[in-house]
Order: structure tokens, then C-alpha cells, then sequence
């Protein structure tokens, strides 16, 4: 029995997908099921009772999870700590990020890391903010990037930097013409927004509130790139994060407008799975997304 079956099994556990361990361990699903078979052939029991909707454990598969998730944690903790006793940076990183961080804010970075340290590959997703969190405490990814961080015991926190929110609206839009505004100066006025249920839409909602401000929400998507199109074409005007719209900014499709009333900041973070033994590689990028040397 090899610890790759054990950590195949304790991942198809904690996803419940054939196809995502098959995919987090680079085998196929029927490699999976045959390491499954393999495991309740050696230890002479049913470990799972499968459906067409889910994936249960018997008594004999909690017992065999219990324990493997403790072997294979140690096994990757005893590795981890070689690669520190010999400072090797090499390995692979999984990431997932929410679409802003991943378009705007990380590529220049992880171009410099991988040049940095050639023998890390890293593998990124795409993903909306409760996704994130999702493949974080699934154990899917070593490493989640996301807004407005939400405090959970079973994650750490690693707070990055703070992101300035700014008006953008079409170049020839009236706000345009000046160099910030109030945001009263905001009611009435026609709003491209993200959807009700992510991070940043809800924060914005709570600034408008804060100051009495009501505008008219035209359209919602689910993407910064959607937002900034929609104001592109004069549908409306946005509040998005600073760093989002600066190839715009700079092209002059989009106008920017500083906020008054105070300074305001979207919040951006890193989030790892609790206990979870950072490898010298992780170590690093964490390092270069804080802008540590």
C-alpha cells in the first residue's frame, strides 16, 4: 500500500467527485476507482457505498479516512521539512483566485516568481469568491486569493494590501469632467454592479447605505471585465477597485474619478487551510504577493 492510494481516497472523500481527485492527483477516474478497489481488497472491506448523487462512507471507510488523513498530512509535513533542512524551492502550487486578483494582480507576480524559481510549477483557477473557500478547506488548492477576507476557524488569514475604490464612467460622461466627486453626487445616477452575493458588491452596497446614497442598479455580472465593458459603452458608471482599470485608465475607454468622503479600500488576501504546513515554495510566493524580499 503506497500513501498516493491513501491521499486518493481521503481526496475523493472530501470532494466526492471521482473526476476532481482523478484531476487533483493527475490520474484518471478509472485509476481512481481501481486504487479504491485495491484499498478494500487490502484491508478486506467495503469502504464506500456509492449512488447516483453522492458518495458515502461505510463505518470501515471513517476509520481508514480518520487515520489517512493523518498519515498523509504527516507524509507531506515530513516532506515539506526536507525540502526546508535542504532550502529547495521546487514543487508545485495550486492556486485560486477570484477573477480581479487573478487578471490584474497576479500575473506580473507570478511571472517573477517562476523566474525567480524555475522548478516551482504552479497551477492557477479561476473562481468566484465562495469557490475560493470551498477549494481551500476542500484541500483542492494549497493557496486561495480572494477579497474582503471572511474569518473562518478553519482557515488562516494572510492579509496582502488594500486596493483604493474609485468611480470609473465613460470619458464623456458629466462626472468625468472632474477630478473626484461626493457620493451624493452619485444618487439617482444609472449603476453597473457585480452580483448580489460577491464580496466586493456588498461592500459597495454598504458604502451607498452609509452616506444615503441611492442609485439606479442597471445591470449585475459576476466579473470586473463584464463591468468595465458595460461602463464602456456609457451604460452606466462603477465603483471598482483602483488597480482593475489601469490599461483602461491609461487607453482612455474608461474615466477615473476619486471618491471624497473618505478613504476607501478594498482589502485583499491570501487564505490557507488551517494547520496546513506551508512548503518552502508556498513560503516564498506568499512572500512576493506581500512584497516581502
Amino acid at each position: 500500500m503506497q500513501i498516493e492510494s491513501l491521499k486518493v481516497f481521503c481526496d475523493l472523500v472530501e470532494t466526492g467527485s471521482f473526476t476532481r481527485a482523478a484531476e487533483m492527483n493527475g490520474v484518471t477516474q478509472s485509476a481512481v476507482s481501481q486504487q479504491i478497489g485495491t484499498l478494500e481488497r487490502q484491508f478486506n472491506s467495503r469502504l464506500l457505498e456509492r449512488s447516483r448523487k453522492q458518495l458515502r462512507l461505510t463505518r470501515e471507510g471513517q476509520v481508514l479516512f480518520d487515520y489517512s488523513k493523518q498519515l498523509v498530512q504527516s507524509f507531506h509535513s515530513l516532506r515539506n521539512r526536507l525540502r526546508e533542512v535542504s532550502q529547495l524551492v521546487s514543487g508545485k502550487i495550486r492556486v485560486s483566485t477570484i477573477y480581479s486578483i487573478g487578471l490584474h494582480d497576479l500575473p506580473p507576480l507570478l511571472k517573477e516568481f517562476l523566474k525567480t524559481y524555475p522548478t516551482v510549477k504552479a497551477q492557477v483557477e479561476y473562481r468566484r469568491a465562495n469557490q475560493v473557500y470551498e477549494d481551500v478547506i476542500g484541500n483542492v488548492v494549497d493557496l486561495g486569493l480572494v477579497a474582503y477576507p471572511v474569518k473562518d476557524k478553519r482557515i488562516e488569514i494572510d492579509p496582502l494590501r488594500k486596493d483604493p475604490l474609485v468611480l470609473i464612467c465613460h470619458p464623456q460622461h458629466p462626472l468625468a469632467k472632474q477630478t473626484s466627486v461626493r457620493l451624493k453626487a452619485l444618487a439617482g445616477q444609472k449603476f453597473i454592479g457585480f452580483e448580489p452575493d460577491m464580496p466586493t458588491r456588498r461592500a459597495i452596497d454598504r458604502l451607498l447605505r452609509q452616506h444615503s446614497v441611492q442609485v439606479q442598479n442597471l445591470m449585475e455580472f459576476d466579473n470586473i471585465e463584464t463591468v468595465k465593458r458595460a461602463v464602456e459603452i456609457d451604460a452606466g458608471i462603477a465603483i471598482v477597485p483602483e488597480g482593475t482599470v489601469v490599461q483602461e485608465v491609461a487607453k482612455r475607454t474608461l474615466a477615473q474619478v476619486k471618491l471624497q468622503d473618505g478613504e476607501f479600500f478594498r482589502p485583499l488576501a491570501a487564505i490557507y487551510k488551517r494547520n496546513k504546513v506551508l512548503s518552502p515554495a508556498m513560503k516564498k510566493f506568499l512572500a512576493m504577493l506581500k512584497g516581502e524580499k
